[in-house]
């Protein structure tokens, strides 16, 4: 046991390094994303402080702020090719990444202050704009490394105090003055931006610590699926050989090949016997449900002719059908109707199908089986006149282990598989199964699946 806990810890616990790789190629991602919309407001703030300011100013500290760009690119696309887990290249990718963005927010905040120094006195509106505008874009677009988002607004609200202390030194105003005013707004949009930038930086946190969590559960839901699958199909291994066994010595003995046997006993070998086919097909079902959910069902493709095996199901269900007093009708073309898919399963759904709607249909009723095709599509249907199925129950009817249940329904036995093993196989073949039910009035089951021009070839007759 303590060996499982241990392989299984060593799925569900994060350390460090992994937190840090996802933090920075999610950090990449953004800068990616947002690469062109920065270019946009770069060309924008270019053109604006060139014809208001000293464009040769503007020129210069723009440059600036595109080879910080550059580097920027560059190093995130090397941190996308980077794929091994070394603790030691984390760390050194962070470092890379701190220093860029360290470079690029003082670029930033350059052109800034340089557009701010150029201004009069007059609150510096356009520098103090541009400055939120890129400590907000940095709160929304840097939470992701801690790191990097202190780095960009520390030097940006440097650079806020720096363009509020610069009329007061060189005005030297009183209390009184508007440029106190705008200095304490100042600091107003600092706080402002600092506590937006820890709501963003909080959600973050809190979006990764529950996307953790999921990942978790889907890791150790995984592991149980893994284990139940495996419980699965070693018990359908190991009972289908001793089944097969007493199917058939009760077969035998059942059939009077063994010698005479009293009427008791030879009544209680039937009723062992038809226990026992149940019990053997239960557990081909749960063997193929293990081989669907697997993904692991081979389908023996081949041609089939549709109508031919349609035909025959239902010739083989007459005799139940009979015992139970149910009349099974058939409307099924002259003409062959082929399909490409695996006999055994097609066959397979219509047993499924069949026995159901005899099942649940009471003595004296009928069940319908028609075939039907059209240029693309070959159609079952399977029409009863039973109790019918209570609206929305989809889920139960084609469900593992689904059972509808209702107060004026007959008792009737079932695993509950027959009906979501059919799905699974028509699913398989690219076709469809739905149904159409009215309570009291009973049920259409319909399956569609696509059909195939085909020309059997037969070889010649031999001259005489």
């Amino acid at each position: 046991m303590e060996r499982y806990q241990r392989l299984f810890s060593r799925f569900t616990n994060w350390n460090r390094t992994d937190r840090l790789k996802i933090q920075l190629k999610e950090y990449v991602d953004v800068t990616f994303s947002s690469l062109w919309s920065r270019q946009l407001i770069y060309i924008a703030a270019l053109l604006i402080s060139a014809y208001y300011f000293d464009p040769i100013i503007a020129v210069i500290t723009i440059a600036a702020v595109e080879v910080a760009e550059i580097i920027d690119v560059f190093i995130a696309r090397k941190i996308i090719n980077w794929a091994d887990d070394s603790p030691g290249h984390a760390r050194l990718w962070l470092i890379f990444t701190a220093a860029s963005a360290l470079l690029s927010s003082m670029a930033v905040a350059a052109f800034i202050l340089a557009i701010a120094i150029q201004q009069e006195s007059g609150g510096h509106f356009t520098p103090l704009f541009f400055l939120i505008a890129a400590s907000l874009f940095a709160a929304m677009n840097n939470h992701q490394l801690p790191i990097v988002l202190a780095l960009r607004l520390t030097v940006y609200g440097l650079a806020f105090l720096i363009i509020a202390f610069l009329d007061i030194y060189r005005l030297n105003p009183p209390l009184s003055s508007p440029v106190w005013l705008e200095f304490f707004t100042t600091l107003f949009a600092m706080y402002f931006i600092i506590g937006n930038s820890l709501v963003f930086f909080r959600l973050y946190r809190s979006l990764q610590s529950k996307i953790r969590e999921i990942e978790r559960k889907q890791r150790e839901t995984k592991v149980a699926y893994k284990a139940k699958s495996q419980f699965v199909s070693n018990l359908s291994h190991e009972l289908k050989t001793p089944l097969t066994a007493i199917n058939g010595s009760l077969g035998l003995a059942v059939s009077g090949n063994a010698g005479e046997l009293p009427g008791t006993v030879a009544r209680l070998l039937e009723v062992a016997e038809r226990k026992s086919k149940h019990l053997a097909a239960l557990v081909n079902d749960l063997f193929d449900v293990q081989a669907m959910e697997a993904d692991e069902l081979i389908l023996d493709q081949e041609t089939i002719n549709l109508r031919e095996l349609v035909d025959e199901s239902v010739e083989k269900y007459k005799t139940d059908a009979e015992k139970s007093g149910i009349k099974l009708i058939s409307d099924i073309p002259a003409q062959d109707v082929w399909i490409r898919g695996d006999h055994g399963r097609v066959a397979q759904v219509m047993a499924s199908l069949l026995s159901n709607a005899i099942k649940f249909s009471s003595e004296g009723a009928e069940v319908n089986v028609a075939l039907k095709q059209s240029p693309r599509t070959a159609f079952i249907s399977v029409t009863d006149t039973g109790v019918g199925i209570p609206e929305g129950s989809e889920d139960a009817v084609f469900g593992y282990f689904g059972q509808v249940d209702s107060s004026d329904r007959r008792q009737v036995g079932g695993s509950g598989l027959g009906l979501y093993i059919a799905k699974m196989i028509v699913e398989k073949h690219g076709g469809k199964i739905h149904y159409s039910s009215e309570l009291g009035k009973g049920t259409v089951f319909l399956v569609e699946l696509g059909r195939v021009d085909y020309v059997p070839t037969h070889a010649p007759d031999n001259p005489t």
